[in-house]
């Protein structure tokens, strides 16, 4: 399965996926890495594990639709079977998803439908729940919405702070990205 990641921070999810790649545990083939904005770590992430990457910023542009379409051209030139958003930060437009037959993968740091949005672990926190988590996703054009692969719970625990009960969370979110990455490689899309 030939998969393109886009990043638009650190990439650890991305550093997961390399990692899996590069012991043989995970088979696909990183075709590439983009982000929507230059500098990002996850591209030099990827630079430096030797993929190929761009960036498709999202400043150059006029209008998110011009943005939209020079995305969708410089991914469609590495031709995935599967793109992965990996903390990638943008809303892409029906257009992408369409041109990549739907196959556009996403992670989202709580149990979805719950919390969508940039603030997942933030709003989840503010709500008081007791149990939160990840979810992948097939992505739509909506915001974090779309069919959900898998899910997995983290319990909140008295005292966590966004950024305590993020990394928790983050730990999951590598597991089930990695595990659905693999069943849907040897299963088919």
């Amino acid at each position: 399965m030939r998969i393109v990641v886009l990043v638009s921070g650190t990439g650890s999810n991305l550093q997961a996926v390399l990692d899996a790649v590069r012991d043989g545990q995970l088979d696909v083939e990183i075709a590439a890495v983009g982000s929507d904005r230059p500098g990002t770590y996850g591209v030099e992430r990827a630079a430096d594990a030797g993929y190929p990457t761009f960036v498709v910023n999202f400043r150059d542009y006029p209008a998110r639709a011009d943005w939209n379409r020079a995305l969708t051209r410089e991914v469609a030139s590495y031709a995935p079977d599967l793109v992965l958003s990996s903390g990638f930060m943008r809303i892409v437009d029906e257009e992408f998803i369409n041109s990549f037959n739907g196959r556009y993968l996403n992670t989202h740091p709580a149990l979805l439908p719950s919390f969508p949005g940039a603030h997942g672990v933030r709003d989840a926190l503010a709500y008081g729940v007791k149990i939160t988590g990840c979810t992948v996703h097939w992505a739509d054009a909506g915001v974090d919405t779309g069919p959900i692969l898998a899910q997995a719970a983290v319990e909140v625990l008295d005292g966590d702070t966004e950024e305590t009960l993020h990394e928790r969370i983050k730990v999951q979110e590598r597991r089930l990205l990695l595990e659905t990455l693999d069943r849907l490689s040897r299963e088919g899309l």
